[in-house]
């Protein structure tokens, strides 16, 4: 195979980016705290004025566009393996979470959204009483 049959296979590959309504889906990591439910998602090149956040008390919904920053012809291409465009994710949430209390930061390419427990979902210790 000769590396222009390599070129074209790999953006003939890449057209599915370019179908009509094609929305990406966004990877996260979700972990929780004693406090709070915490969600990470890797978003580089994604302006926060790009990015919308909804938060019920059941589920997390963050959509997004990651714009290019030029236009490249697509027969100038070698490999095009990054997304670029719309993208959503919606994490349905494993504990109840107070929406009205969560707060979103980015840094380093990296969202963080931080939503506080409801009190009836903390966790918390106890101690055993010892009876004699």
């Amino acid at each position: 195979m000769n590396q222009d049959s390599n070129t074209k296979d790999l953006t003939a590959d890449s057209d599915w980016m370019e179908e009509e309504g094609y929305e990406g889906q966004l990877a996260v990591d979700a972990y929780q705290t004693n406090e709070d439910v915490i969600v990470k998602a890797p978003i580089a090149g994604v302006n926060p004025d790009h990015l919308e956040i909804s938060i019920t008390d059941e589920s997390l919904s963050i959509k997004g566009e990651r714009l290019k920053p030029e236009e490249i012809e697509k027969d100038n291409y070698f490999c095009q393996e990054c997304y670029w465009g719309p993208f959503s994710r919606t994490y349905v949430m494993p504990v109840a979470v107070d929406p009205d209390k969560a707060n979103a930061s980015l840094k380093n390419g990296i969202l963080t959204i931080k939503i506080p427990k409801q009190e009836k979902t903390k966790t918390r210790t106890i101690e055993v009483n010892f009876e004699q």
